[in-house]
């Protein structure tokens, strides 16, 4: 029988989806005959990988698209399933990153009108009055399948809308009768729903653009998420080597700018501190970033003139943003600079006033590098996130790709891993904790040639669901080596709390609610669900030890190995 589930599963794979991430229920019978139909006459369909969490899946499917460009399918359980997945949702779509999702519907029928009707007391329990209002505020795009007849249309529209930027994950749903329905065979070509193409900047506004940044003193790009374009990374250096410009990041979510480069002048998270460089500049050119600055502590100066080029400046999912900026452009960020460069290209440039500009950053460059590898050396064999993050830079070349979720010690990943290629460090470049661990294994499953290491708290450990992550990674031989950076609580909700109440009685309490001491054997909780290798790691002396007998389980073995590695207490 050619049911709608079978033209679903074709129009995924025709949209480029070659896996299915998987927390099946009562509501998927069509979907796993269409499955089993397709197998068994030897046509081609999304791969399914089984997910015993729906946050793991969506996890998985964030970090494969996030390294990709490519969407996959994430399949969830009705409304309840749904809901597991909520984190998620919040981070693919803060993230700007394509994902189409699927949920089945309570059966649409009582008394068996229809193939697929209900049988199950919890099909009553499942009707809901608004199941896609659960994730409406957070997707590009939600529609329910009501007839197989233009289900292919529905994938390809909403994968069209997954992939245009803004980017973002997609829902859709349907009930058991409509997945169930027999249909003619379904033909839709994909190409009538290709995304839409990037914007540009007008003519005029590229040559002010060139104008302001050729007569600025202190120019410098700010920037977060422009490194999701590898071509944007090479642009931006071409434009910043030839006008001396220098780079700061505000909340990195990839690699923007390298390390190495003497332009570059660091990044910085919610410290609260003003950033000298920040502070300096007579010109700010934003270019794909959400929050440049914290304006209660660290801003540019009043003087400063600003611009932003942004593929979504008008920040449409945040209630409350605004920033001072004299001119705004919607404008993808590699064709902008492309452009930039171009005009460039036909000009005479200072250059005795680039040089001076290229040198005064490079001071402060290498200022700024030498205090940080001053930061790297253990003291009374005492293990430092610094140490830590030094050493694992040790294993670290142009084959490995890098995932922090380190929360309090974001910029200190950030700042010694020292990413110097285009994609060799990301984040989840949202809030809800717990991605490290689903993301990894989608990487690995993206790039099986990359060595994969997954940087994370021990709270955002225990929120990424090792028992679930390490069973998928075992089953489906993604290996990888996650680095728990344990300091026996949740770090950061004691630093917001200090932020706001420094002499109030919390500060000199001794709980307050966060300490995980002593803490759970996450090491052990990973074995136990299928890692290969586990070791906690207290003293400086063993660290280099245990990280090479990791790297040696995940890159020989073949297996994943867990490293509880024990920093200062909160």
């Amino acid at each position: 029988m050619y049911s709608t589930a079978t033209a679903f599963l074709e129009a995924l794979t025709e949209a480029g989806v070659s896996y299915i991430f998987a927390n099946l229920g009562s509501d998927h019978p069509a979907i796993l005959e269409a499955m089993a139909e397709a197998h068994a006459n030897g046509r081609r369909v999304p791969s399914i990988v089984t997910c015993p969490n729906e946050m793991v899946a969506l996890s998985i499917a964030h970090g494969y698209a996030q390294t990709t460009g490519q969407a996959q399918a994430v399949i969830v359980h009705v409304d309840a399933g749904t809901q597991a997945l909520a984190g998620g949702m919040h981070n693919a779509a803060k993230g700007r990153v394509p994902v189409l999702i699927f949920a089945g519907a309570s059966p649409l029928t009582l008394e068996n009108e229809l193939r697929g009707s209900r049988n199950e007391h919890i099909q009553w329990l499942q009707d809901v009055f608004d199941q896609r209002g659960l994730v409406r505020g957070y997707v590009r795009y939600d529609n329910e399948i009501r007839t197989g007849r233009n289900v292919k249309q529905i994938v390809h529209r909403a994968m069209q809308f997954a992939h245009s930027d803004p980017r973002g994950p997609v829902y859709l749903m349907g009930a058991r009768e409509i997945m169930e329905e027999e249909i003619p065979p379904a033909t839709v070509d994909a190409a009538d729903f290709q995304p839409i193409s990037p914007g540009a900047l007008a003519e005029g506004d590229v040559a002010l653009l060139v104008e302001e940044l050729q007569k600025a003193r202190r120019p410098i790009v700010v920037t977060s998420y422009l490194g999701r374009s590898h071509a944007a990374v090479a642009e931006l250096q071409r434009l910043t080597k030839r006008l001396g410009i220098g780079v700061l990041e505000p909340v990195p979510v990839y690699m923007n700018f390298p390390a190495n480069d003497p332009l570059y002048q660091g990044n910085y998270w919610n410290q609260p501190r003003q950033n000298a460089v920040l502070a300096a500049a007579d010109l700010i050119l934003l270019l794909d970033v959400d929050v440049p600055w914290m304006p209660s502590v660290n801003k540019p100066s009043p003087e400063a003139r600003i611009f932003h080029i942004d593929l979504d400046p008008l920040k449409h999912q945040m209630p409350l943003w605004y920033v001072a900026a004299k001119r705004v452009f919607r404008a993808d960020a590699a064709t902008a600079l492309q452009q930039i460069n171009k005009m460039l290209d036909g000009l005479t440039i200072d250059q005795a006033a680039v040089a001076e500009k290229t040198a005064h950053y490079t001071r402060l460059h290498e200022a700024r590098d030498a205090s940080l590898r001053a930061l790297e050396v253990p003291k009374d064999d005492l293990i430092t996130a610094e140490y830590l993050t030094a050493c694992v830079r040790k294993h670290v070349d142009d084959k490995t790709i890098v995932l922090n979720e380190g929360i309090s010690n974001y910029h200190v990943i950030a700042d010694h891993i020292a990413a110097t290629q285009p994609g060799g460090i990301i984040s989840a470049g949202a809030g809800s904790l717990g991605w490290n661990g689903g993301a990894a294994i989608g990487v690995k499953l993206a790039h099986p040639d990359k060595t994969v290491i997954s940087m994370t708290g021990d709270g955002s450990y225990m929120f990424s669901v090792p028992s679930s992550v390490h069973w998928i990674a075992r089953q489906y031989q993604t290996p990888f080596l996650h680095v728990v950076l344990n300091n026996r609580g949740w770090k950061s909700p004691k630093l917001s709390m200090l932020s706001v109440h420094p002499d109030g009685f919390a500060s000199r309490a001794n709980e307050i609610g966060v300490t995980f001491d002593p803490p759970p054997d996450y090491a052990g909780i990973a074995v136990a669900a299928g890692a290969g290798h586990g070791a906690t790691v207290k003293r400086a002396t063993e660290l280099e030890a245990a990280l090479a007998k990791a790297m040696d389980v995940v890159k020989n073995e073949k297996r994943c190995a867990v490293l509880d590695v024990w920093l200062p207490h909160l």
